[in-house]
């Protein structure tokens, strides 16, 4: 029988956990040993290393000396990154003799970066992308070995975008690490793929704030860029702040000036607000303060 191939895992998350299950289930795999996030240490990763009698890994450096070391008396052949929060340098990454890959929610060289999700959706994308690459000294741009996009409707909201990234990242990842096993992945340059780059930054507090002087159509977006689980847009009635987790983007709207953020009119389950061009009818909201016809969002 062949020799199983040993994984390192740098790993956080639900797209984490459902990975770890595919990979310890493989019989041509085998985990060496689960690295979580120092921040915030994923229990049930630690749980599933204990039930699989590997050992469970939290470091502050992970690229110190001392870490590596460490590192190089489980004889890994590859190490794994998904969602893990620590930039991993070329003395670590080239430690095993596979190297180092990464699982990328963005379709490479386009979303690289930071919460590439919200931006897809603030951006009115129509698909994205999950890759998994070759990890170098760059951040995201290591060459290619496999790459899905899947489809953006009205209907998703980041919330949507998640689950459906939660469920395809173990499979693409799974996938790419059979293909490595096997000799057969390939490695695609990723300026073979696009010419230039889209390089997002990551979203910091305060950035959840809604502009109503932007259309109805980067309004939609934007709150369901924001939707739960991720922070909601948020607006002010007065000083009260007002947490918006859903609206309706009204296609044949009529576009005319008026008063960004003014509260039109009230309908049986939400109320139309003036945006930039038209208006759009917000369905899900959370405050204390009290919406009526006239108010003004700010």
């Amino acid at each position: 029988m062949e020799k199983a191939l040993r994984i390192g895992y740098f790993a956080d998350g639900p797209w984490a956990h459902g990975a770890l299950e595919l990979l310890s289930n493989d019989s041509s795999l085998e985990i060496a040993f689960v690295c979580a996030r120092h921040c915030r240490p994923d229990e049930y990763l630690r749980e599933r290393a204990s039930e699989i009698n590997v050992d469970f890994l939290v470091e502050e450096d992970v690229n110190s000396t001392a870490f590596i070391d460490r590192l190089r008396c489980y004889g890994s052949d590859l190490f794994v990154s998904m969602s893990f929060d620590q930039i991993l340098r070329r003395q670590l990454y080239s430690l095993p003799r596979l190297g180092t890959i990464n699982c990328h929610a963005g379709k490479l060289p386009y979303y690289r970066g930071r919460n590439v999700l919200n931006w897809a959706l603030i951006n009115d994308e129509k698909e994205f992308g999950i890759t998994v690459h070759y990890i170098d000294d760059g951040v995201d741009t290591g060459d290619v070995i496999l790459q899905s996009s899947y489809p953006i409707c009205d209907t998703d909201d980041y919330g949507k975008l998640l689950e459906k990234a939660f469920f395809e990242c173990p499979i693409i990842l799974h996938r790419s690490i059979k293909s490595i096993y096997a000799g057969t992945a390939e490695r695609i340059s990723q300026s073979s793929l696009a010419s230039a780059e889209l390089i997002c930054t990551q979203r910091m507090a305060g950035d959840e704030r809604l502009d109503w002087s932007t259309t109805s159509r980067e309004v939609f977006n934007f709150v369901r860029a924001l939707a739960d689980p991720g922070p909601r847009a948020t607006t002010n009635m007065g000083s009260t702040a007002v947490k918006i987790n859903k609206v309706e983007f009204i296609p044949d709207a009529p576009i005319y000036k008026g008063i960004p953020g003014a509260i039109l009119a009230k309908h049986e389950n939400g109320f139309l607000v003036k945006t930039g061009d038209s208006y759009i009818k917000i369905l899900d909201w959370s405050s204390s303060a009290r919406l009526k016809v006239g108010g003004r969002f700010k």
